[in-house]
């Protein structure tokens, strides 16, 4: 169904709500870390928010990582639309952060210094070692990365390297929906959503580097009939509190 007075549908991207390891400042990649009791909170918290403002999603997209599905889950259960189509892909994972996974940023920034820490963690093209053989091994055995065969699980990834792997996925499936006028909801990363905004609002470099993302903050976009954002940035339903987290976030690991 069309919305009234729309040319597209419409996009909200929510990070999940915090994880064990988003509570004690460490480095999580493609480790598979559950959330807090305050991120399932954060969940039902987006929900309200979702609501509120007249956006039930239509579709949802999801990482395969348990963080981001069971805000998904705690999210739709509380909209009471848990039989909505749920799609998930590995390609809205967290970015591979390789040798970094599961260390304390705080000590990392201390080891590396604070330019190195931020271009790894910030830049657009900045990567660190990647993960050890045995923690890659294991990944690639897992049956949820069954469709990357042989060395399709990256061993680490840059900004640039997860803006690859999603320009495709929302050109090819979730700007179909939008065309028809649905409401869409993915459900991810930190980074991975950067990289998703990177695409819909070209963003440069500079911009990348200042964008941060803040966990269980609705952001809606709206789209004109070329599927352009209406509105650059798209609009943060609790503009103050995701203002806030966002500050949070850039200083993560700076004490």
């Amino acid at each position: 169904m069309k919305h009234a007075a729309e040319d597209a549908g419409r996009l909200v991207l929510l990070r999940h709500g915090q994880s064990t390891t988003n509570a004690e400042g460490r480095f999580t990649g493609w480790a598979d870390v559950p959330l807090t009791a305050y991120g399932e909170h954060q969940a039902l918290v987006a929900a309200e928010l979702l609501a509120r403002t007249g956006l039930a999603p239509d579709f949802v997209h999801t990482s395969v990582l348990r963080r981001a599905v069971h805000t998904a889950d705690l999210l739709l259960a509380h909209l009471d639309r848990a039989w909505i189509p749920v799609r998930r892909t590995w390609r809205l994972n967290e970015r591979q952060y390789g040798a970094l996974t599961g260390r304390r940023k705080a000590e990392v920034r201390r080891e590396s210094g604070p330019a190195q820490y931020e271009a790894w963690r910030r830049s657009l093209t900045g990567a660190p070692g990647p993960l050890p053989a045995v923690d890659l091994a294991a990944l690639r055995a897992d049956p949820r990365y069954a469709a990357l065969a042989g060395h399709g699980v990256p061993a680490v990834e840059s900004l640039a390297d997860v803006i690859t792997r999603i320009a495709p996925y929302w050109a090819d499936v979730l700007a179909p929906h939008i065309r028809r006028g649905r409401t869409v909801l993915v459900v991810s990363h930190g980074n991975a959503l950067r990289a998703l905004v990177a695409v819909l609002d070209r963003l440069t470099p500079d911009e990348v580097e200042q964008l941060n993302i803040p966990t269980a903050a609705p952001l809606h976009y709206t789209f004109d009939a070329a599927l352009r954002p209406t509105a650059r940035g798209g609009r943060y339903l609790d503009p103050a509190r995701a203002k806030a987290a966002a500050k949070a976030v850039a200083a993560e690991g700076h004490h």
